[in-house]
């Protein structure tokens, strides 16, 4: 059954289901999947140098155009052009922070949705004056783990690497300051995926543990985020269309796996396989 309902953060100690909320949702959710494969966005990827080939092929799976122009004086023209940009801290190396600053830049002048991946903040010192610098140039989209997402709210020293110490009811204060201050709806990935606008919070609990046994299973979350982010001005709704998407085909890949090995190319074929009556049906938004 599909259902998903929003709450305040005052409410979310105290779960309640909005059916009427959960329908309209879950319906935009497929049918935002349709309109992304009849427009074919295409998203810049400026992405780190471990995820880079997944990231193109799970944007090319789900029906999006991927394009890593990551370099300064390119990177900045091609946002302009871009339907969404994803920014991911991964690995900034030099050249990279000033590509990524420059794309920023270009796609708030002409309105392109962009998406910060904070990768690793709180405990690294470069990365971590770098995501503040392009938080204060106000993102679209703000996507990463507990950890992440309290380090950049300044609440907290980051986790073990790119792996979380942190549970995700924690980070819902942090994130909740964050969409407030910078106006970007963030989502904290985690077993249950919280969404939030600042306002409204929204719960999504499908997906498997296997994405985070496979190299770019989060980060490549961010360029679908990016690619539905060009579809419609309220990016909550698009925000938890993107992760019903990912985390649907995620399930029934898992489904027809026998480890991490065999599930990463079950999910691209899951996410090229997946319609808008399969998210409908199996979407869990609470």
């Amino acid at each position: 059954m599909s259902r998903m309902s929003i709450r305040t953060p005052q409410q979310s100690a105290h779960p309640s289901t909005d059916e009427s909320a959960a329908g309209g949702f879950a319906s935009a959710a497929g049918d935002l999947l349709d309109r992304l494969r009849e427009r074919t966005p295409l998203v810049q990827s400026i992405t780190n140098a471990v995820v880079t080939n997944f990231t193109a092929n799970v944007l090319l799976a789900v029906g999006a155009a991927p394009a890593m122009t990551d370099i300064p004086t390119e990177a900045g023209p091609f946002a302009r052009i871009a339907s969404g940009v994803l920014l991911n801290l991964g690995t900034p190396q030099a050249e990279q922070r000033e590509a990524m600053i420059e794309a920023a830049t270009a796609a708030n002048e002409v309105g392109t949705p962009w998406v910060l991946d904070p990768v690793a903040v709180g405990s690294l010192p470069v990365r971590t004056a770098l995501a503040a610098e392009l938080l204060a140039l106000r993102p679209t989209i703000v996507r990463g783990n507990a950890s992440e997402i309290i380090a950049l709210a300044g609440l907290g020293a980051g986790g073990r690497g790119v792996d979380s110490t942190d549970s995700v009811d924690s980070a819902i204060e942090a994130a909740t300051a964050i969409a407030r201050r910078s106006g970007a709806v963030v989502a904290i990935s985690g077993p249950t995926d919280v969404i939030t606008d600042g306002e409204r919070i929204v719960r999504c609990s499908n997906g498997h543990a296997w994405l985070t046994l496979v190299t770019g299973g989060g980060c490549a979350l961010g360029a679908v985020f990016a690619a539905f982010a060009s579809l419609d001005d309220d990016r909550l709704l698009t925000t938890v269309a993107a992760t019903s998407v990912y985390t649907v085909a995620a399930q029934l890949a898992a489904a027809e796996s026998r480890g991490p090995g065999s599930f990463a190319p079950a999910f691209l074929d899951r996410l090229h396989l997946l319609d808008a009556e399969t998210v409908h049906r199996l979407a869990v938004v609470a």
